[in-house]
């Protein structure tokens, strides 16, 4: 059997700087994922053979990026029942407020987990994705939660620095 995948999802490749937050937390991990750019409204068809095709294939999570009208993550979760994960991006006139609104407000039975604006939110999709595999995985799970430790030591050395510049004023 195939090793899951995580499916990551552009509308536009200038989505990419935005993701690449995405990418470098499901690299930290280990987790294999394939990245495509296509659009809800520009290649529909397209998006449904890939989505239909990358579920057979194993892929467990869908991360979905969009500015904008924001329809692609809702377009995937309409097609598939694999976790969708949906990632409003920070451009336009509004700053990603579309995109936000656009990707939160599913109907009732087709969800999509919606995470920050920006790459805030690309790099909360990531880590998502890891614990949505790790129900599934306890080494994958052992593995975040050490991630989430080493980061929280990382606060506290801060904490420790920002103490003894304190304590010398």
């Amino acid at each position: 059997m195939t090793k899951p995948f995580v499916a990551v999802l552009m509308g536009s490749d200038s989505d990419l700087p935005t993701m690449q937050a995405t990418l470098d937390v499901l690299k930290t991990f280990g987790i294999r994922f394939e990245a495509k750019v296509t659009s809800a409204h520009r290649t529909p068809a397209a998006t449904h053979a890939y989505v239909t095709d990358a579920e057979a294939r194993g892929c467990k999570v869908f991360i979905c990026a969009a500015g904008l009208a924001a329809h692609l993550a809702g377009a995937v979760a309409g097609i598939t029942t694999r976790p969708v994960i949906g990632v409003p991006v920070d451009c336009g006139p509004l700053q990603g407020h579309d995109a936000l609104l656009s990707t939160v407000m599913m109907p009732g039975g087709v969800p999509v987990a919606t995470v920050a604006i920006g790459s805030a939110g690309a790099k909360n999709a990531g880590y998502l994705a890891a614990q949505m595999l790790a129900v599934g995985d306890d080494e994958l799970a052992q593995a975040v939660k050490q991630e989430r430790a080493k980061s929280a030591e990382a606060v506290q050395a801060k904490d420790a620095k920002l103490q003894e510049k304190l304590a010398a004023l």
